[in-house]
């Protein structure tokens, strides 16, 4: 607790998402700073307080906008958001005045396409990596699409299995909850998930049974549609992140149009896989 906020508490595998994100973002300024035509900026749409709490240890853990802010060679400029004024008061509070960053308290979807993505335009030599981890199935297809037709900017995102598995991903889809499947369709774009997340087997009585793809599946059809909808060029196969009883909380999935990004990102998630976490 720091003053009326309560940080939020992350397990392990929050942990490691954000030494993965850090790895890379590293790299990336590493590279682009070397040409002096482009200007980078990290951008953070569900930035938080900018520190956390170890379940762990209980240790204070740094966040993924104070990660990003500590890279050298550093960004030319780093956009935070979040939903909620007293995180983002927070953060703010860690930043200090720069005139490098802008903290945005809001609905992300808004902030992205209108005060954020403008500033990244191919035609000005800009480029961004942008984190989108949702806190569930409250980030927009559109934000994604248009990430990845703008061509200037490369993302991590959290795609929550688990929330979906939980809420919506029923074969008895006439229960889901109609707020619920709104909220799968915000994150997927249309309703063609009711089809493509399903498949038709035969029970014991050689009748048709409805099941929900396994997690896997689901993020391969994902993966397929980053690539063939929102026009990623390149997106590695992504890294399941676990609870404790090794269920899959989410896939962290990352996608871009240059294939060396590609082969960074998949030499930084092997290194994780080969570990046996997985």
């Amino acid at each position: 607790m720091v003053g009326k906020l309560k940080l939020d508490e992350i397990g392990f595998w929050s942990e490691i998402k954000l030494e993965i994100i850090k790895k890379y973002a590293n790299a990336y300024s590493t590279i682009i700073s070397k040409k002096e035509i482009f200007e980078h900026a990290y951008i953070d749409a569900f930035a938080g307080a900018g520190m956390h709490i170890s379940k762990k240890t209980g240790d204070w853990v740094k966040g993924s906008p104070i990660n990003a802010l500590q890279i050298r060679p550093p960004f030319k400029h780093y956009y935070f958001i979040d939903l909620k004024g007293e995180k983002t008061e927070f953060l703010a509070s860690l930043v200090g005045k720069r005139k490098d960053v802008d903290i945005f308290q809001g609905d992300c979807n808004e902030i992205l396409k209108e005060k954020v993505f403008p500033n990244i335009k191919y035609r000005d030599f800009k480029r961004a990596l942008c984190l989108l981890d949702p806190y569930g199935l409250h980030l927009s297809w559109e934000i994604i699409k248009q990430a990845g037709n703008m061509q200037t900017i490369e993302i991590f995102l959290n795609f929550p299995v688990m929330d979906m598995n939980m809420n919506v991903l029923w074969s008895d889809q006439t229960r889901v909850d109609a707020q619920q499947a709104k909220r799968m369709t915000y994150l997927w774009g249309d309703e063609t998930w009711k089809k493509q997340l399903f498949e038709e087997n035969l029970n014991l009585f050689d009748e048709p049974l409805i099941q929900k793809m396994d997690a896997r599946n689901i993020a391969n059809v994902f993966k397929n549609r980053l690539k063939n909808e929102a026009k990623f060029k390149y997106v590695p196969d992504p890294i399941p992140m676990r609870n404790r009883s090794r269920g899959i909380l989410y896939y962290l999935f990352f996608a871009s149009q240059n294939p060396v990004a590609k082969r960074i990102v998949e030499d930084i998630f092997n290194k994780y896989r080969k570990k046996g976490w997985t």
